[in-house]
């Protein structure tokens, strides 16, 4: 039930295989304390102009400024150590879940120390006939089945040096689908109906702190941002729809006030041996690597995956996504694309440990006609415990 670990880690949805995290009873209550340690060894090499905007592939942001660099650090998935709590009281389970995250790596050998990353602090409760309802800091509904089911969750896919260093890789995010964020959040869940289950959540609004303009040009508004997906689960396959919206008020009077709108469509399906993916998301303000981060920009993002186990033990894959900018404006450094193809082999040398390696190349495109890629290699592993 290892990716069940994954899943609070991620997105607190379940998916299959089991964590081997520890279970104590107290009375009525279960305390179990799990785990995720992983480390890539990161080998990443530049070329073409120069791009502006966020391009993942850039000598600036892929290399940090150089031509080639190295980084052993962490993948798509940060280490963490998750405790969560369950309980059956009265007509209601209750539960309650605290995921504290830290990097791999930085690029001083002491300043990292006290860096932690509190990505998940909730509980909830409900029944079978009511749903349940959550309370707190967790991972957003828009993206979660494309990152948990991006094969690269168990390895780096593109592994930039400007996010790596003191977080992870990025995976897909930003050439393939937007990140699905951490908010606080009032969600409920629909008990499932034939398969059928509905998400409805209102999150705490972000503020754009992440746009080309120093600081960021917009503040968060004064309603909530909303988020709202239905999936359909049945034999293998499983279809998604999701959308989210908020609106951006501009800071000063040169900058216009936005509302971000997002819609997501996708499906997977496993057959045997054989899984296959495919994820849309495209609207207004999704930004590349936060909300908004290229401001009213209007973009879309596709994700195409296959896999197929030719073991038990192994994994081999092959993943393509690209974020492409449908406006030519000066605020987003007149990107028009990243995109990034990974191909992986993945192998479970015991039930908590799989090692990786992955080759890819991340590209990105201005209007302009410029152009740069990343080509990167990774080699390591994931622990669960």
């Amino acid at each position: 039930m290892k990716l069940k670990l994954i899943s609070v880690a991620v997105a607190s949805l379940a998916v299959a295989q089991s964590s081997y995290a520890v279970d104590i009873k107290a009375g009525d209550w279960t305390v179990s304390v799990g785990g995720i340690v992983n480390a890539y060894y990161t080998q990443v090499s530049c070329k073409g102009g120069t791009v502006g905007g966020l391009a993942l592939g850039s000598v600036a942001l892929g290399c940090g400024g150089k031509s080639n660099r190295t980084v052993i650090g962490n993948g798509l998935l940060p280490n963490g150590l998750i405790t969560s709590v369950k309980s059956r009281q009265g007509d209601y389970d209750v539960a309650a879940t605290l995921g504290i995250m830290a990097a791999t790596a930085s690029d001083s050998a002491i300043a990292n120390n006290s860096n932690v990353d509190v990505r998940q602090g909730f509980f909830s409760f409900g029944n079978e006939s009511m749903g349940t309802i959550k309370l707190g800091r967790d991972y957003g509904l828009f993206g979660s089945n494309a990152t948990l089911g991006d094969m690269t969750l168990l390895g780096t896919g593109a592994p930039v040096r400007a996010t790596q260093l003191n977080r992870v890789s990025l995976g897909h995010i930003g050439a393939g689908y937007s990140y699905l964020g951490n908010y606080g959040q009032m969600v409920y869940s629909s008990p499932a109906m034939g398969g059928a289950k509905v998400d409805f959540a209102l999150v705490s609004p972000v503020s754009n702190n992440l746009g080309n303009a120093p600081g960021g040009n917009f503040d968060s508004g004064s309603t909530p941002q909303v988020q709202a997906q239905l999936s359909y689960s049945s034999s293998g396959m499983k279809l998604w729809i999701a959308g989210k919206t908020q609106k951006f008020d501009g800071r000063t009077p040169a900058d216009r006030d936005f509302t971000m709108r997002g819609v997501e469509l996708g499906g997977s399906y496993t057959l045997g041996a054989l899984g296959i993916l495919a994820n849309v998301q495209a609207g207004q303000g999704l930004g590349i690597l936060a909300d908004g981060d290229q401001e009213n920009v209007d973009s879309v993002n596709y994700l195409a995956q296959t896999t197929y186990k030719v073991t038990e033990k192994m994994k081999l894959g092959l993943s393509y996504g690209k974020s492409r900018n449908r406006d030519d404006l000066a605020v987003n450094g007149r990107l028009k694309s990243n995109s990034n193809v990974t191909t992986g082999v993945y192998y479970s040398i015991t039930p908590s440990i799989t090692l990786s390696g992955e080759l890819g190349q991340t590209r990105s495109k201005g209007f302009d006609g410029s152009s740069a890629h990343m080509n990167g290699a990774s080699l390591g592993g994931i622990f669960f415990f």
